[in-house]
């Protein structure tokens, strides 16, 4: 093979038509340094910008109107600045990025660094600083809130018509979990529900959607007419939106219409509410059998329940046997169960016994007390059972509905045992025609409102101990004060009975840690 001679290539090189040092060929015969020091590519680039910022709701001014919500040194901010700068389009943006300020300087600096064409073809890279000067400005819904901080344009009135308000409980921490609350202008706690006022009839819409997605409601809404310009044929409304709750509630005994009993594979008719989200879960406690109403179902349909809360009877559990029989369900946890009952009151007065059906045969066991409704002394008026028992349904004696806990509770708040965590509470304003109301009833031996009102919270409490789901949707936060008391008074009684130990407990692991708590422990240190 023959070999050929092939020469060694090199790149030639030049000099610089300014400086004279030697640089590879480029179109400009120049070098870096001195294309730099003829050309500048940032020149009609704005150095300086100034943006309005809101100090009480923390957005920037987007021109003409909008304003953007943006955390400090975020991308969105990032982007919002970038979009501020006059005279960007005529480079190559390649990177951009903040620089770290003093947080009460008031400027943002941004570094930005940029590509563009010079001389013949030549791309230069140059990196330059652009200084935000942040004034502050308050914006049109910040300066009608400051002006007149009851001043709103759209209103929601959430109602249930029930003698608790355990649901608002649970709402309010839904509420609180998810954020909803930051664009209420005012929230007010009058009779049979909470009042919500928004300054945009768009919060009000997307606070609707939220209820909905939570809580079975129906609702409507109307608007009046405030002023408007005969000018310019701008019109000024305000809204009201009407959101009803349904009535039912947990733990609540219903009797369903024959139409909703059928199209639900025949349950009932007389079942137990045992969860309530967007749709009602309910269950039969003959049968274990399950069915679920959602809420467009329920108000084609609608019913009352047949028995509510207030009226459960505190029963003691005699015996108790598992019912293993062909038909009937084990639904998760719940096993269905015989057991004979007797009333507490009546327990030692007499030899009065009741045997029912049960889905608490999982928990229930003899001695233990449990909470249900005495149907058998109950006076009950309700269509649906009168046409239920027409047709052969057999009503049982007594329904029992949870395991009671309500004696060791009070043996271990006597010892100084109180709950490692607490919630969360929205900034209600409380309606003064409600508190005189109360007043009244008051003064006629009634229950106080506010007394109702503790009771209904001190109830929702144990619920959240007793039902893992339901305080999975919430937030709840550590107690670190009556965490180190409840530590002390339990040291102090170390010879007490393990009776009251099966008492539920929301563990530790479930507890989040109260981040605005530990920042004011962190100053007071």
């Amino acid at each position: 093979m023959d070999a050929y001679f092939t020469p060694q290539s090199t790149q030639g090189h030049v000099l610089c038509c300014l400086c004279g040092i030697s640089i590879p060929p480029n179109p400009s015969n120049m070098c870096v340094n001195c294309i730099r020091n003829q050309v500048d590519i940032t020149e009609g680039i704005q150095k300086q910008v100034t943006v309005l910022w809101c100090k009480m709701c923390g957005r920037y001014l987007q021109p003409p109107k909008h304003w953007l919500q943006a955390e400090q040194e975020s991308k969105e901010l990032l982007t919002f600045c970038i979009k501020r700068i006059r005279g960007l389009q005529k480079v190559k943006l390649v990177d951009a990025g903040f620089i770290w300020t003093e947080p009460h300087s008031m400027r943002l600096k941004v570094k930005l660094t940029v590509q563009a064409e010079v001389m013949n073809g030549a791309i230069l890279q140059q990196s330059f600083v652009v200084e935000f000067i942040v004034e502050r400005h308050m914006c049109p819904a910040c300066n009608r809130q400051n002006a007149n901080p009851n001043s709103w344009i759209a209103c929601v009135q959430v109602r249930q018509h029930v003698q608790h308000k355990r649901t608002f409980f649970f709402l309010e921490q839904l509420i609180l979990k998810h954020g909803v609350d930051q664009s209420c202008v005012n929230v007010k706690n009058i009779h049979e529900g909470v009042d919500f006022y928004f300054s945009n009839r768009a919060h009000a819409n997307k606070f609707v959607d939220f209820l909905q997605s939570v809580v079975p409601i129906r609702h409507r809404s109307d608007k009046q007419l405030v002023s408007h310009d005969v000018h310019t044929s701008n019109y000024n409304y305000k809204y009201t939106f009407s959101v009803e709750i349904a009535p039912i509630c947990k733990d609540d005994l219903v009797c369903l219409p024959p139409k909703a009993a059928t199209s639900h594979g025949g349950i009932g008719p007389v079942v137990l509410c045992t969860r309530v989200t967007n749709a009602l879960t309910l269950i039969d406690p003959k049968t274990l059998q399950v069915a679920t109403i959602e809420a467009p179902m329920y108000w084609r349909i609608p019913f009352r329940p047949m028995m509510s809360s207030k009226q459960l009877s505190e029963f003691i559990v005699l015996d108790i046997e598992p019912v293993d029989a062909k038909g009937c369900h084990q639904q998760g946890k719940l096993h269905l169960a015989e057991c004979v009952v007797a009333r507490l009151s009546d327990f030692g007065a007499n030899d009065q016994t009741y045997t029912t059906y049960t889905h608490l045969g999982h928990i229930l066991h003899p001695g233990d007390h449990a909470l249900g409704y005495d149907v058998a002394n109950a006076n009950l008026v309700d269509s649906n059972l009168d046409a239920a028992e027409q047709k052969g349904y057999q009503l049982m004696d007594v329904v029992l509905v949870r395991k009671s806990y309500a004696e060791k509770r009070q043996r271990r708040r006597a010892k100084g045992v109180s709950r490692a965590w607490k919630l969360k509470r929205l900034d209600m304003e409380v309606d003064e025609e409600e508190d005189a109301k109360a007043g009244g009833r008051r003064r006629n031996g009634e229950v106080s409102a506010a007394e109702q009102e503790a009771a209904d919270m001190e109830r929702f409490l144990e619920e959240l101990e007793e039902d893992a789901d339901l305080r999975s949707r919430i937030a709840i936060y550590k107690d670190s004060q009556a965490a180190a008391a409840a530590r002390n008074a339990m040291e102090h009684d170390m010879q007490g009975s393990d009776e009251d130990d099966d008492v539920p407990e929301i563990p530790l692991e479930e507890l989040l840690d109260d981040l605005a708590a530990m920042q004011l422990d962190g100053e007071n240190a």
